[in-house]
């Protein structure tokens, strides 16, 4: 498994910096567990979608649900980027962070009608319908509100991403966007309502795909029903190309951005339409650790017994490992002469699913810190207070320098909004 390839890391001196910061240092500042970003990588990662979609008019709506964090929002709009979003939560995330309504894409398969109405109110740039129902009721609002809404149609165009089946999203099988036969007539309907203005197109086929050829396949089918609306005089001005690119997390081979740029240039080249894109865990995963600090180690007592690494995160703080049964590199924070030996790596959670990492070589004493990498998307956003525990701070690093952009939960935090029931 490889360890720090693709993040911003790397020992000094035997000991583990983020950028020009010490993890240690920042675990004593603020405690365990802590979720830490790289700004620079971030930025980075930014800047190498600008660089492999050059040959084609493009813009970036960095995906929220991956990581909400303000730190992170303002810091990505303050690159240039748009924002997709699939709650009006997360629309209010966005204009918090000091982001532009109309640079925002809202999709999702449930928007209800206080969201649909929030989103029209401030200006939203436009909605990726998902299915009949919903496009009924944009406009039925939009005219309620005296206004026009701005939509693109979600087309589902049955390509498998050949991923893990929880996060794929382009299958007739599953619950997002409208097939591609019932996908005319719909635009059709749009283009008769005089409340709805068709903006675009759009699909999402799934997220942690490392082949470019169902991306392209499904690029292929929208390019198929553009060229059907414009012969009925349907404009299409973007062409919204969804997220999903791979990264490495052990041992994977990550989606040749470049490759991938060059390609989408090359069907679309002649054609109008801007390309947006959604990236959201290509754009913050690397860029994160989870830090946690070992509490106790309990060695096998019989063979082929797994040892313990009991640390202070749980399945609360990253649930990925459990519900994905995905796999994180795990590093020591302080390098070690020390033996190493087979781990599993586990949390304080009552559950025999609350597990970061199994069967790692590690050398580790009690007290030691360790990194979990590979945690900036679906981490801090997915934590829970389960176990009434409390979720952890996060902390984003710019060259040597640290700043807390979210202090640690307390208890009074978890009660605050709850009652007693009032006595009679």
């Amino acid at each position: 498994m490889s360890t720090l390839a693709d993040t911003p890391l790397a020992y000094v001196d035997g000991q583990l910096r983020m950028e020009g910061a010490a993890l240690s240092d920042i675990a004593d500042a603020v405690g365990t567990p802590v979720y830490v970003y790289s700004s620079e990588y971030i930025v980075d990662r930014l800047n190498a979608f600008a660089t492999a979609f050059a040959g084609v008019p493009h813009r970036v709506h960095y995906s929220v649900k991956a990581n909400s964090n303000l730190a992170i929002l303002a810091l990505c709009h303050a690159q240039g980027a748009g924002f997709d979003i699939v709650s009006g939560g997360e629309l209010s995330r966005v204009l918090a962070a000091g982001g532009n309504a109309e640079d925002v894409i809202f999709s999702g398969v449930g928007k209800s009608t206080e969201e649909i109405d929030f989103a029209l109110k401030v200006g939203i740039g436009c909605f990726n319908v998902e299915s009949p129902g919903e496009m009924a009721r944009i406009a039925n609002r939009a005219s309620v509100l005296g206004t026009t809404a701005p939509v693109s149609i979600r087309v589902n165009p049955d390509v498998d991403p050949k991923t893990h089946p929880y996060i794929s999203t382009g299958l007739q099988q599953n619950k997002f966007g409208v097939p591609v036969e019932a996908a005319l007539d719909l635009y059709r309907d749009a283009a008769s309502n005089p409340t709805l203005s068709i903006r675009g197109i759009d699909c999402h086929i799934g997220s942690q795909i490392t082949s470019p050829e169902p991306l392209l396949e499904a690029l292929s089918c929208l390019i198929d029903l553009i060229d059907k609306l414009a012969n009925e005089g349907i404009d299409i001005e973007h062409v919204d190309l969804g997220g999903g690119m791979g990264i490495r997390y052990s041992d994977e081979t990550p989606l040749d951005l470049e490759n991938y740029g060059r390609q989408v240039a090359d069907l679309m080249s002649g054609r109008p339409q801007q390309i947006l894109l959604e990236p959201g865990r290509s754009i913050v995963a690397n860029s994160g650790v989870l830090l946690t600090r070992v509490e106790y180690l309990k060695v096998a007592g019989k063979t082929n017994a797994p040892n313990f690494a009991v640390v202070d995160a749980a399945m609360n703080d990253l649930i990925r490992p459990a519900l994905y049964q995905a796999e994180h590199t795990v590093v020591p924070v302080t390098e070690s002469p020390a033996e190493e030996q087979n781990w599993d790596i586990v949390g304080p959670v009552c559950e025999s699913a609350d597990f970061l990492a199994k069967n790692r070589l590690l050398a580790l004493n009690e007290g030691d810190l360790v990194a979990v990498t590979t945690t900036g998307a679906y981490g801090m956003v997915q934590a829970s207070n389960y176990n009434s525990r409390n979720r952890a701070c996060e902390v984003l690093v710019n060259g040597d320098a640290f700043s807390v952009v979210r202090r640690r939960e307390t208890i009074e935090d978890q009660l605050r909004l709850e009652r007693l029931p009032d006595e009679t």
